[in-house]
């Protein structure tokens, strides 16, 4: 009898359904080009397409808008809980934790009806970044300025974040990155996110989840490790010396390569674009070009082109954000594509629940503890 195939990590396999987005042929939301929402949509219009599949009109999305500026507030002592968390706390703890405690405080946290999620997702992509923003101030003895109920979602962040008024092409760079992170088909996270919804728990339980999942250096955390590689070159001269060092010793270099995309990442080539016409200091130059050399020399010597965690790593650091923020801020963006996929697996579902291969030892007799 020839054993069952075997796929490790379940490269390939096919586990879903899913009209949310596609990979195939170029990134795709509900069928919308990831190029042409980058260009012509703000985050709100994507979050609309994600929950609805259908991209909003003007009073649709001024509606949607309202909405969210409605949802802001976290409950006082959900705050104040944050603000007494030990400092050594990573941020995404801290964020799990935020989300964890908004159930409870939630007027509609264990219906799970089309309209409930969707709800519940609004006011969840208006809270994540009051969660994130507030373990930041905090942990600076800083306090939490009222969002700005004529910015979007990618200004308040950046204004509840750093205190100041985003300018237009800061607004404009964060918008993107959140656009570009909203939603990517199967990933680890979301895999999560539907395995817990498919046992019918509650929205928040799922989204907690899918943040556990995302906090992994080899999922969302990368980006994390991403300015440090920049950093720990130096500069653009030590640049190729540097990487084919690394490479020589096997070193694994944070931000290459994508179990998906093998030609390169459409994500990666949008944001890398926008990072350029970020780079105004020499500082931000000499990353620019450092990161072009070690770009260039990967590609030749192993063939892996730079996924969406290599350029965003750098344009977050131009907008002056810490990198323990950076992986929260994939958080803010990534829980519309969450959403989408717990209404989509709630919506005909069944119970994940694969098989394991047994690589144990074979039937064994038991033998009673006093003759062991």
């Amino acid at each position: 009898m020839s054993e069952e195939p075997y796929y490790p990590g379940l490269e390939g396999v096919i586990a879903g359904e899913t009209a949310i987005s596609t990979i195939a042929g170029g990134l795709q939301y509900y069928g919308y080009s990831i190029m042409d929402l980058a260009e012509g949509a703000c985050f709100e219009e994507v979050a609309f397409l994600l929950l609805y599949g259908e991209l909003p009109n003007e009073e649709q999305l001024a509606d949607f808008r309202a909405i969210l500026s409605e949802s802001y507030d976290v409950a006082i002592p959900l705050l104040n809980f944050i603000r007494e968390m030990p400092l050594h706390t990573n941020g995404m703890d801290v964020l799990r934790t935020g989300i964890s405690g908004l159930a409870h405080f939630d007027p509609a946290a264990d219906d799970n009806s089309p309209d409930a999620i969707r709800d519940k997702a609004r006011r969840l992509l208006a809270q994540i970044p009051i969660l994130i923003a507030a373990r930041h101030r905090f942990m600076r003895g800083e306090e939490l300025p009222r969002p700005n109920p004529e910015m979007g979602i990618a200004g308040n962040l950046l204004y509840l974040i750093t205190g100041r008024e985003p300018t237009a092409d800061h607004e404009r760079a964060m918008d993107l990155s959140l656009i570009l992170y909203a939603e990517h088909e199967f990933n680890a996270s979301t895999f999560t996110a539907r395995v817990v919804a498919s046992t019918l728990s509650d929205y928040h339980s799922a989204i907690t989840a899918a943040v556990g999942a995302l906090k992994g250096p080899l999922h969302g955390g990368a980006n994390e490790r991403v300015l440090e590689v920049l950093q720990e070159v130096g500069n653009p001269d030590q640049a190729e010396q540097w990487i084919r060092e690394s490479l020589a010793k096997k070193r694994r270099i944070m931000g290459f390569g994508h179990r998906v995309y093998k030609d390169g990442d459409p994500r990666a080539r949008i944001l890398k674009n926008h990072c350029r016409r970020l780079a105004v200091t020499r500082e931000q130059q000499d990353l620019e070009e450092t990161a072009e050399v070690i770009e260039r020399i990967v590609w030749e010597e192993k063939r892996l082109p730079p996924n969406l965690d290599w350029p965003s790593a750098r344009m977050y650091h131009y907008l002056d954000l810490e990198v323990d923020l950076y992986t929260p801020l994939f958080v803010a963006s990534r829980v519309a594509g969450w959403s989408a996929h717990i209404l989509e697996q709630l919506g005909n579902n069944r119970l994940i629940r694969p098989r394991g291969r047994y690589i144990g030892p074979s039937e064994r007799e038991f033998i009673p503890l006093g003759s062991r």
